[in-house]
């Protein structure tokens, strides 16, 4: 599986349209995806999945009127409820020639909490019948917002995830590595203990610590002792400050500050007035740009120089997501990268 940073012919999206995936909140969380597809667009190919015709057309009006080129919109007419695409969508991998396969690991909609969203495991083999493409089918839960590799054969994880008996019960750490070098070319594991508070995904580490080089890794950190996820982050910032790469050499790691929000009112899998699970960590690496998720939070600055200066050939643009996360995710969350070959 190449790194995200490596050079993509596409990014995968889905059209927002169900209340029960995004509650109280489909047309803001629409004018967000405007915002998302318009910075992304000139980086690479847009595959945007809509419900139906109508939905393709409100989407193409959206676009055109926010100067997005539709040419490079490439829309799929499918059925789906939430469209995560960084979980349902399947996880793109390279043979030793550079064709592209896609992995679809099982999923129960995050531990079975949104049986709802079951519609969207069809998701992946609909991705490989549109484009041609061979698709592996492992029998283990692995999402992808769960993992984070380097393309260089290392991956990160969390034991509140991939342990949960919500999930791979009874499997061990053994198990779930065989698994992960089968089929995502990964020969080494660091595993982090547990995620954020009120994150319904048990701990995705797309919310904790992303590689941004080889050797190079961000890590969400709490500096306030006070707050309920300073402990759950020292922990891990302090796993990752002794783990070693494949040549056995420490990582770079660097602080990744945290935003604050608390929801106003009920959320996808919480309850209002809870701290919602945000994190400055769920960004995704773009071909030209890397898209922050803020959330009118003090550190948003702060978070999006750091995260700049790990990307200096790449924009840095940053993009709202406090309503996008009543559907328990962010901008991570809501893309999946397809790898480019030669013949792109």
């Amino acid at each position: 599986m190449p790194a995200e940073w490596e050079p993509h012919s596409a990014v995968w999206l889905a059209w927002p349209h169900d209340k029960i995936a995004f509650p109280g909140r489909v047309e803001k969380v629409e004018n967000d995806v405007v915002k998302i597809i318009s910075a992304i667009y000139e980086s690479e190919l847009v595959e945007l999945l809509v419900l139906n015709e109508n939905i393709q057309e409100k989407a193409s009006v959206k676009l055109k009127a926010a100067g997005v080129d539709l040419k490079q919109i490439s829309f799929r007419i499918i059925e789906y409820l939430g469209g995560w695409m960084r979980d349902c969508g399947g996880l793109w991998v390279k043979n030793k020639d550079g064709k592209l396969a896609l992995v679809d690991f099982m999923s129960n909609t995050w531990g079975n909490k949104f049986p709802d969203l079951e519609i969207d495991k069809k998701i992946p083999e609909k991705v490989a019948e549109w484009l041609n493409v061979l698709i592996e089918k492992p029998q283990i839960i692995i999402e992808g917002g769960s993992i984070e590799v380097n393309g260089r054969g290392m991956c990160l994880t969390t034991e509140q995830c991939l342990l949960n008996e919500n999930r791979n019960l009874g499997k061990t750490k053994k198990d779930i590595e065989q698994y992960l070098g089968d089929y995502l070319g990964i020969k080494k594991t660091v595993w982090l203990f547990e995620g954020l508070v009120n994150d319904h995904t048990d701990g995705h580490i797309d919310e904790l610590a992303r590689f941004v080089g080889p050797n190079k890794i961000v890590c969400a950190y709490e500096d306030n002792e006070a707050d309920e996820n300073h402990a759950i982050l020292k922990n891990n910032y302090e796993t990752l400050q002794s783990a070693t790469n494949l040549e056995g050499k420490p990582f770079e790691i660097v602080k990744l500050p945290m935003p604050h929000m608390y929801f106003k009112d009920q959320p996808a899998g919480n309850e209002a007035n809870s701290k919602a699970p945000v994190s400055y960590a769920n960004f995704y690496i773009g071909n030209t740009v890397v898209l922050v998720s803020l959330f009118n939070d003090p550190n948003d600055a702060k978070a999006m120089e750091i995260i700049q200066s790990c990307f200096p050939a790449r924009k840095a643009v940053g993009i709202d997501c406090s309503d996008i996360i009543y559907g328990g995710g962010a901008i991570h969350c809501m893309t999946q990268q397809q790898p480019a070959v030669a013949n792109n």
